[in-house]
């Protein structure tokens, strides 16, 4: 029991690491098309991986917060960062690429937030909608801010409403038991199918359009 336990929280683990990785992929490319330089890409990409889990354990009382005190996710971040600024006269072609990182990392962060919060707080509903859907836009809204455009959260398809989403399915999940690594895998792929149609098809919320 205590060994399928360890395999469980190292799984986790794994992919908090994965999803602040294609995070800061797009964090690195908002910041070149920015035309900053290499500290700047570095800060802009490690902000974006770590921002939302940094934003969840503050609120959640989690001190320090795991992205602070686990030197492995800014060394990944880093890396990731320098890689995107060395390769990125190859991949700026690839216009798909920013989207296609931004929703895995959004799927992957709902996963993780949502776990977070009922390992803490048990099947509580409204903390596990928080701590998913903070992890989930937190570092993308910040990422945004610092390259002085409007978060992509608030202004074009779907995005908050998918990682909602994915948090429904998740806590759904939970309540009925359904071993972990059907919720998770669930939650991930609902949460990048919606937002990558949302993309595709140009799904938007309401808004006033008569200003």
């Amino acid at each position: 029991m205590l060994e399928s336990h360890a395999v469980l929280l190292t799984v986790v683990y794994l992919l908090d690491v994965f999803g602040t990785a294609v995070f800061a992929v797009t964090g690195a490319f908002k910041a070149i098309e920015h035309k900053y330089d290499i500290v700047g890409i570095v800060i802009v990409a490690t902000v974006t991986g770590t921002a939302g889990g940094v934003m969840r354990d503050l609120l959640f009382g989690i001190h320090f917060p795991t992205a602070l005190s686990n030197p492995v996710y800014m060394i990944v971040t880093t890396i990731i960062a320098i890689c995107v600024f060395l390769l990125y006269g190859k991949l700026r072609s690839e216009s798909k690429l920013f989207i296609i990182f931004d929703a895995v990392g959004l799927g992957v962060f709902t996963f993780i937030g949502a776990y977070i919060a009922n390992l803490y707080f048990g099947e509580n509903p409204l903390l596990i909608i928080i701590g998913g859907v903070i992890t989930a836009i937190g570092g993308g809204i910040i990422r945004d801010v610092l390259v002085n455009e409007h978060p992509i959260v608030f202004t074009k398809e779907i995005y908050a409403a998918a990682s909602f989403l994915g948090v429904v399915v998740f806590y759904a999940l939970e309540v009925a038991q359904v071993k972990l690594e059907i919720s998770a895998t669930a939650t991930i792929v609902i949460v990048i199918a919606v937002r990558l149609l949302a993309v595709k098809r140009n799904w938007n919320l309401p808004r006033v359009t008569s200003l």
